[in-house]
């Protein structure tokens, strides 16, 4: 893939692989991501152009983006075959998905610390007028990056929607489509209407807090569209109601504002959910000790 040679398949997905890969001249390894055309849209001739104009503008926001909480990218392009990539940074680490299927339910401030380091990602993305439309914990890394441990990286940008283009661009969006996760699906992205803007986010991020505080769901359902139906009416359980272990008030009522139905309910922007967080005051008891003893016992 360009300069890029593929060593060892990390992962595969819903819209193509991962791959570990190192570059012919450069000692630093990397991930890439493979895309199957089809899952761009490019399921003809005529829309190949468009499906590559799109996955072009997405790689471009994704590299503009700052924040060290964000995935860095270092390339993307088409191979022969039509398969888009993009080459990223490759991370120490297991993304929240596994973190919870593997280990369970976190302590809550654990749980504070890695919210707000998504935060930071998603504030600088929000500001920039792009919303993310897929947080899920599979799309959030925890890792260890350097000398620092528990580590935030949020992925996958690869949903995003950008203010400045949506209007006279629509070519770019496959018509029909729900983006996004059913089990953390914001509910006017599955109704498709309102506006869908940084506030959308923070309704996902929510769903995560509450998938790592009490090891579930916030709607248990037997199928996506089910749970899509329970995120458009339904009113999530309380958070202290499903958990296992003791869940401030504070970080309670924060989670389940974050689950409102309607924006306007919600934390104003991802720098005010990060605050809030904070005045709960049980980050620090997350401490570096408890951070090393977690990544040298457990932490694969």
């Amino acid at each position: 893939m360009g300069a890029y040679h593929l060593q060892e398949k990390l992962g595969v997905g819903g819209m193509g692989e991962v791959w570990k890969a190192k570059h012919n001249m450069l000692a630093r390894p990397a991930a890439v991501k493979l895309i199957r055309a089809a899952a761009m849209g490019a399921t003809d001739t005529l829309k190949a152009g468009t499906a590559r104009e799109r996955f072009e503008r997405e790689a471009q926001v994704t590299a503009a983006l700052r924040s060290p909480h964000t995935i860095e990218l270092y390339d993307f392009g088409m191979a022969r075959d039509g398969t888009f990539y993009y080459v990223m940074e490759l991370l120490d680490g297991l993304d929240l998905q596994t973190l919870v299927d593997k280990h369970g339910f976190q302590p809550p401030e654990r749980v504070v610390k890695i919210l707000r380091q998504a935060c930071h990602s998603l504030h600088e993305a929000h500001l920039a007028g792009i919303t993310h439309r897929d947080i899920k914990p599979a799309n959030i890394f925890l890792c260890r990056y350097g000398t620092d441990l528990d580590f935030v990286k949020v992925l996958d940008f690869g949903l995003v929607k950008h203010r400045a283009t949506e209007k006279g661009d629509g070519k770019l969006t496959q018509e029909g489509m729900i983006a996004g996760t059913p089990a953390f699906l914001p509910p006017e992205m599955g109704l498709q209407q309102g506006n869908i803007d940084g506030r959308t986010d923070l309704y996902a991020l929510g769903c995560v807090a509450y998938w790592l505080l009490c090891g579930g769901l916030v709607f248990e359902q037997p199928s996506g569209m089910a749970m899509v139906v329970s995120h458009a009416r339904d009113v999530p359980p309380p958070l202290s109601q499903r958990a296992e272990q003791e869940i401030p008030e504070g970080l309670e009522r924060i989670v389940m504002r974050c689950l409102e139905k309607d924006p306007g309910n919600r934390p104003a922007d991802a720098k005010a959910l990060s605050d809030a967080l904070a005045a709960v005051g049980i980050e620090d008891r997350w401490t570096m000790e408890r951070e090393k003893e977690w990544w040298d016992n457990i932490g694969r």
